[in-house]
């Protein structure tokens, strides 16, 4: 054996080796284009050339919405993991633990409680890298525990939509989610606090068929797949041929299914605005020195205030620990 060629040179090789992380890239789905992946992230996940927007974790969502992206995990109550001891090609409960390891979240919808714009409000956000955002068992416990500390902190409610439908492992106890949380609705209207929710890209199945189209607006992000049934299913049983960009969020708002499409950017002051509107509380004033006189101008000088108002008092903190976004 020669020792140099076979033993030195590569062990030469793996010290010069420099790791490449995977996501150091993203290509654009759109157009193809490579982005580096910290650009993108700094962009709130928007293709900068094509303003593609890409799928968002509900860790970076609820940083993106609250004031000094600072708020309070809710605790949400415990369910069984596997109830109905299902497995396919796997067992359920593998399919459960590989999941959390690869997202650090315990399931597919997480709520916080903080302030937009000093406002209290209680955001939901569905994570589709948790099993696709399928609506089960901890899922629905999660959004009707969101919408009861809503009605508790007399706070609007917030939801971030994105599911590709329930969670067929968990068969008719995933499907009794979809009245479970219709009713948890009804509960926001009898207590008059604003329901908005935020369709993201996709959200389909169950989720459609509920919660998510039961809000008092409607707000869709741009591009993304809002529907039922997939486009394919919807050929074959009709058997027609569908219009482009069908179940698009610009050909849902054309049609009158949602109220509006609101860029990434822009998300955060229009839910802020939003939220004053429907709780009539007091927008932010600006006042305006009136000039002073001639004869009074040396002794005062112009000058411009920002005061603000809060809507009410400041909110206590709910049965929840603290907790700081991590990187």
């Amino acid at each position: 054996m020669n020792w140099l060629t076979n033993v030195v040179r590569p062990k030469i090789r793996n010290i010069l080796r420099r790791e490449t992380p995977e996501n150091l890239w993203i290509k654009c789905p759109d157009t193809g284009q490579l982005v580096f992946y910290k650009d993108v992230e700094q962009n709130q996940f928007v293709i900068p050339g094509s303003n593609y927007h890409m799928r968002m974790g509900a860790l970076a969502r609820l940083r993106s919405i609250f004031d000094n992206e600072t708020w309070y995990d809710v605790a949400l109550p415990e369910v069984v993991a596997d109830p109905l001891k299902f497995r396919d090609e796997r067992k359920y409960a593998d399919r459960i633990k590989d999941a959390r390891t690869k997202t650090g979240a315990h399931d597919a919808v997480r709520v916080g409680f903080g302030k937009l714009e000093t406002s209290p409000v209680v955001v939901a956000v569905q994570d589709f890298d948790f099993m696709g955002g399928s609506l089960g068992m901890a899922a629905g416990e999660a959004i009707i525990r969101g919408m009861e500390l809503a009605v508790e902190k007399h706070a609007p409610f917030i939801m971030f939509a994105a599911s590709g439908g329930a969670r067929m492992q968990e068969g008719i106890l995933s499907l009794m989610q979809m009245p479970r949380t219709t009713v948890a609705v009804q509960m926001l209207r009898e207590a008059k606090l604003p329901y908005i929710v935020v369709l993201t890209n996709p959200t389909t199945g169950g989720v459609t068929a509920s919660y998510a189209m039961l809000g008092d607006i409607h707000i869709a992000e741009p591009g993304a797949l809002i529907g039922f049934a997939g486009a394919r299913v919807i050929e074959q049983t009709i058997r027609e041929k569908l219009p482009d960009g069908f179940q698009r969020a610009e050909y849902l708002k054309d049609h009158g299914m949602v109220d509006m499409v609101v860029h990434r950017h822009d998300l955060r002051p229009t839910l802020a605005r939003l939220c004053r509107l429907l709780t009539k509380s007091p927008a932010l004033t600006v006042t305006t020195a009136v000039e002073a006189p001639a004869e009074a101008a040396a002794k005062a000088e112009p000058e411009t205030t920002a005061t603000e108002q809060p809507a009410a008092p400041a909110p206590t903190e709910p049965p929840a620990q603290p907790a700081t976004p991590q990187a």
